[in-house]
């Protein structure tokens, strides 16, 4: 079982990273409500299950993917209840089967580790490679739960927000498309 703070509308404290850190001065700089919780490490879908229900909605499932040669990356939003089948992917993209990019591609890619994976890692430099793919049921939500950079902080944000003020911001143009 995975301990789960209340939800808050404020930052954190400290910062577990800069990635997070990043997250939260964006969060205000875009004027951008949210609600957060604070828990024990979450790393798999499962453990997201008492986040979900502290937050009232459904986390997304954000996956790191990359060809076989490990030259062109992906990082995949779906709706976290939804299995991920690498040929559906594939195929919606009409490119080769992918597979998980490694744990040190995270880390250095998107400054992350495995279990936080989130949009907010395109703040970074070393992401302008990494293609944003949004699974069309995650645009159609009201909520979209997230990990705020870290194994330990998780946010709800108005999709809505994400879509027209984030992504802008970013200057990143997701392809979306439906699996």
């Amino acid at each position: 079982m995975v301990f789960v703070s209340e939800a808050y509308t404020t930052v954190p404290a400290t910062f577990s990273t800069p990635l997070q850190e990043k997250v939260y001065q964006v969060l205000q700089e875009l004027t951008m409500d949210f609600q957060r919780v604070e828990t024990e490490e979450v790393i798999t879908m499962e453990d997201c299950q008492q986040i979900n229900q502290r937050l009232e909605m459904d986390m997304v499932k954000t996956l790191f993917l990359c060809n076989r040669q490990k030259t062109n990356f992906y990082l995949f939003v779906t709706c976290g209840d939804k299995p991920f089948k690498s040929k559906e992917f594939s195929q919606a993209l009409d490119i080769a089967r992918v597979s998980f990019a490694s744990a040190e591609q995270m880390d250095t890619m998107l400054g992350t580790k495995i279990g936080a994976a989130t949009i907010f890692s395109t703040l970074l430099p070393e992401a302008a490679k990494v293609q944003l793919i949004l699974d069309k049921d995650v645009c159609d939500q009201e909520y979209y739960g997230c990990s705020d950079g870290t194994t330990t902080g998780y946010l709800k944000l108005e999709t809505e927000d994400v879509l027209r003020k984030f992504l802008p911001y970013v200057k990143r143009q997701p392809k979306v498309i439906e699996v």
